[in-house]
């Protein structure tokens, strides 16, 4: 949901001129900007790990939802496929920006009685012990997605009725999937001295 409109919004702008997708699937959108990568492995990155030397920046979207699997595999995906795809972006590229699409409530305490905020806290602590020169980690809300997605959860796919509701009357806790994509792409482009951004402020950068 949320890669997906980063390169939407990627393609629309006009001062990206390339962008690399990894992936496992094919993707549906298709433009002459866009070299996609079909990879399977994502704990292992040797066989592409001279695509990121030249790349100044990598937005890493990939994530899923609790619901959807074992309480292992989402240890895996949300954890061991970041730190290993951010290792080997490092090493290829020690100038790389990486920014990582955490979420709201991410604990770095790593004690959350919630496996969602302790995960994604445990991921950002060790991003942050890498040594990136340029690291950037967003805390979106609920994404209201512009575009729905087949493949999502059911109890997102029930929530998603209410997402005017929300917007309307506790809009800090949600941002629109297009008004994210642009908040990821503005703080890919500007350097800033913060580097961890709150859902309001992504509501912010969005617009």
């Amino acid at each position: 949901m949320a890669g997906s409109e980063v390169i939407r919004q990627a393609i629309a702008d006009d001062s990206i001129t390339s962008i690399i997708a990894l992936v496992r699937r094919p993707l549906q959108i298709v433009h002459p900007k866009i070299t996609t990568v079909i990879h399977q492995d994502f704990l292992n990155y040797d066989a592409v790990k001279d695509l990121f030397k030249d790349c100044d920046a990598c937005i890493w979207c990939l994530g899923i939802s609790q619901l959807q699997v074992s309480k292992k595999q989402y240890g895996i995906i949300t954890y061991d496929y970041t730190i290993a795809a951010a290792k080997a972006m490092l090493a290829a590229n020690p100038h790389i920006h990486f920014v990582f699409l955490s979420g709201n409530k991410a604990d770095r305490t790593e004690k959350s009685n919630v496996l969602f905020a302790r995960l994604k806290g445990r991921t950002e602590n060790t991003l942050l012990s890498l040594g990136f020169k340029r690291l950037t980690i967003a805390r979106p809300d609920a994404i209201w997605p512009k575009h729905k997605n087949k493949n999502a959860p059911l109890a997102y796919k029930m929530a998603f009725p209410f997402f005017p509701l929300v917007e309307r009357f506790t809009p800090s806790k949600i941002i629109g999937s297009v008004q994210l994509a642009k908040a990821l792409l503005y703080l890919v482009k500007n350097a800033s001295e913060k580097d961890t951004f709150e859902n309001t402020d992504l509501r912010l950068l969005g617009k």
